[in-house]
């Protein structure tokens, strides 16, 4: 595992709310997320696996063929603690600047507040003059169905969007990023090794996006059971195959610094909603 502490700081200009910093590692430049501090109320536990879920599920979607952000698990010694964290390297530079979907949002309509409900997220990708509207529509529900095998409840307008080469003025959707609110990281190991194979499939299929259909959430899995929404069973029809479970399995494995209970867990959870994808896939091909 990579330790970080001695890479060069810089000013952190990254937005976003958990713990970070700006280092220079190999001459590249990377936003670190280091553990998270308690984010709720009579939790006895720090948010700290974060960095799990955004390594971990950055590399599902890199196995599902995405273009997604490079991220390294590494470590961090800070006031003489050692701290598991994920590196996310810098995709822009001083020719390509990222413009997340919000500030999309926010120029495509002023008469209209745009946050998470489906039908404005979907009305400013078809008003936009800005993207590609039927590219920037696959993109978004290819990343949706990914977001749903790894249980992503936080895929809001702020990290999801486009880069725009300024030489060329060229726009495309972004590699993918922000991935750390997938996997159930608040869940301590302690709670994971007692979770039963009924709790488990509870959690795999009550899984809901930060996404909004008529002012509720959406549930993932019941989403896509229900096959009403074309795009997305294009989507489905698109990637199902690109889903390689052993290849998951082998890398969740692979990561270092992680409890073999939690392994399993993250095994175990994915496998569900991956039979569940499955069983969509059959009935939309």
């Amino acid at each position: 595992m990579i330790d970080f502490t001695n890479a060069i700081e810089e000013f952190n200009n990254y937005k976003g709310s958990e713990k970070k910093k700006t280092l220079i590692y190999d001459n590249k430049k990377y936003l670190v997320k280091f553990p998270d501090p308690v984010r709720e109320k009579n939790k006895n536990i720090s948010y700290i696996n974060n960095a799990f879920s955004e390594y971990i599920g950055s590399n599902i979607f890199k196995i599902c063929d995405f273009e997604v952000q490079n991220t390294i698990l590494g470590k961090y010694n800070y006031n003489g603690k050692e701290k598991i964290v994920c590196a996310c390297e810098d995709f822009t530079d001083n020719e390509h600047i990222l413009y997340e979907f919000e500030n999309l949002a926010l120029s495509t309509n002023p008469d209209k507040k745009i946050e998470t409900e489906l039908n404005d997220i979907m009305e400013v990708i078809e008003e936009s003059k800005m993207i590609h509207t039927e590219e920037t529509k696959q993109k978004f529900w290819d990343m949706f169905v990914i977001d749903s095998l790894i249980g992503n409840t936080d895929r809001h307008n702020g990290n999801w969007g486009f880069v725009l080469n300024k030489n060329t003025g060229k726009v495309k959707f972004s590699p993918i990023y922000d991935c750390g609110s997938a996997l159930n990281p608040m869940l301590e190991d302690e709670k994971i090794e007692k979770i039963n194979e009924i709790e488990l499939k509870n959690m795999a299929i009550n899984c809901y996006s930060c996404l909004k259909e008529n002012g509720k959430k959406i549930n993932y899995m019941t989403y896509m059971k229900q096959m009403n929404n074309e795009e997305c069973n294009k989507a489905i029809i698109r990637l199902f195959l690109n889903i390689n479970i052993d290849t998951i399995n082998r890398f969740i494995d692979d990561v270092e610094g992680m409890s073999i209970a939690r392994k399993n867990f993250y095994k175990k959870i994915i496998e569900k909603r991956y039979e569940i994808l499955k069983e969509v896939y059959e009935n939309v091909k």
